[in-house]
């Protein structure tokens, strides 16, 4: 058998392999159905898993992403920050015994954090510092003014503000029982300091947004802290103010989070989490220009990643969690993102064989995923639906139909 008839041979053989597998090559895929389901303010793209293009539509239009822009605020945080960045808390002692916690934007202080603090801080001062005066709390690493365009006043858990020292994702869980107001979670008290805000709010159980009005949240998680020093065992005569770290203040603590950036990531992809994703964003432009952190710094942050990792320019982006309308970006440069993500997939939800990402807003639509068992088999795919009554689920439900005959 000569050279060319074993090269004819082992094609054939490797083509019958392929069929028998459930394969198809790409090029035998008819992905044209795609476009009855795509409407004019919508832009497609779907790649094979060479990173070829399948099928485009509209892929240059600036379209709203939504929430899949949180894929960008992922990438710049891993560029500046690594994957195996931890967040800290800082606490500091002074001379007339009062106690400092200063925040760093940590995204998931969340309650179960907080006990473990208290109890690495009362092993280290019980012997001391059994009484302790004031619990000032310092939220100064962030800027106090970070407004996010998209985020309205609501008590909606979407719209939670962003500031350096927040507990809880500044939200509160509450319900009634026997006509009285009590926590709906058991590892966190429902504290005095909210109730004025819930019962403003007139509703018998749900989740409120705290806000920075009078120091709302810096103040809720000061009190919070105070309540599990106490549980701790720590005797607290004072109150819980706001204030700052001042050079004479003895460091005892710097306590950094059980959760690496990675974990973070993906907690912030299975919730679609806006406020993880600016603190994200927010302490990314720190990396690169230095605290304290502002929107401005982090947007620019996230700019400069795509410019010189993706030589990516023009994209309109004003925020890091898709919240904001004014957050523009093309299928091309939305793809191209995707594609920087792919080592980094099963941070994303999943759905059988599709690792996804969904974002919503009003009239606005939108995915971007991998499908597939395997990085042979596994197709890209931006679904930017801005025509109204539009569903990005529809256009890939369709996908997966093609992808499996």
């Amino acid at each position: 058998m000569n050279i060319y008839r074993r090269k004819h041979m082992c094609l054939v053989v490797g083509l019958l392999c392929f069929f028998l597998m459930g394969f198809k090559p790409a090029q035998a895929i008819d992905f044209k159905s795609l476009q009855n389901l795509v409407g004019p303010g919508d832009a497609v793209i779907v790649s094979d898993p060479d990173n070829r293009i399948c099928f485009s539509h509209n892929t240059n239009a600036l379209m709203t992403p939504a929430s899949t822009l949180k894929l960008l605020t992922a990438l710049t945080a891993f560029h500046f920050l690594k994957k195996d960045y931890r967040f800290r808390t800082e606490f500091y002692l002074n001379e007339q015994s009062n106690l400092k916690i200063k925040g760093y934007g940590d995204p998931l202080l969340i309650s179960e954090v907080i006990v473990d603090m208290a109890a690495s801080l009362y092993a280290l001062l019980k012997a001391s510092h059994q009484m302790l005066f004031n619990v000032i709390v310092d939220p100064f690493y962030f800027d106090r003014a970070v407004v996010i365009p998209g985020v309205t006043d609501t008590s909606e858990p979407y719209d939670s503000p962003n500031g350096a020292l927040c507990v809880n994702f500044n939200t509160v869980n509450f319900k009634t029982s026997n006509k009285q107001l009590i926590s709906a979670e058991p590892q966190t008290p429902l504290l005095p300091i909210t109730l004025g805000h819930i019962k403003k709010t007139g509703l018998s159980q749900g989740r409120i947004t705290l806000s920075h009005q009078r120091d709302e949240i810096v103040l809720y998680a000061g009190h919070l802290f105070k309540y599990f020093f106490e549980q701790a065992g720590f005797n607290i005569a004072g109150q819980v103010l706001p204030g700052q770290i001042d050079p004479t203040d003895h460091l005892i603590l710097r306590h950094h989070s059980p959760f690496t950036l990675a974990q973070v990531v993906e907690k912030m992809m299975a919730y679609s989490n806006n406020f993880m994703a600016n603190q994200i964003l927010l302490e990314s432009g720190i990396a690169q220009f230095g605290p304290p952190g502002t929107l401005l710094k982090g947007v620019a942050a996230a700019r400069e990643y795509a410019r010189k990792e993706l030589t990516m320019d023009g994209l309109q982006i004003t925020e890091g969690s898709g919240i904001s309308r004014k957050n523009r970006i093309t299928a091309k440069n939305l793809h191209q993102i995707l594609l920087k993500f792919k080592p980094h997939y099963r941070l994303l939800r999943q759905d059988g064989t599709d690792f996804y990402k969904t974002g919503t807003l009003k009239n606005i639509s939108t995915r971007v995923g991998f499908i597939g068992q395997d990085e042979t088999t596994r197709y890209a795919y931006v679904i930017l639906c801005n025509t109204p009554g539009r569903s990005a689920k529809t256009v890939r439900d369709r996908l997966l139909e093609i992808l499996d005959r």
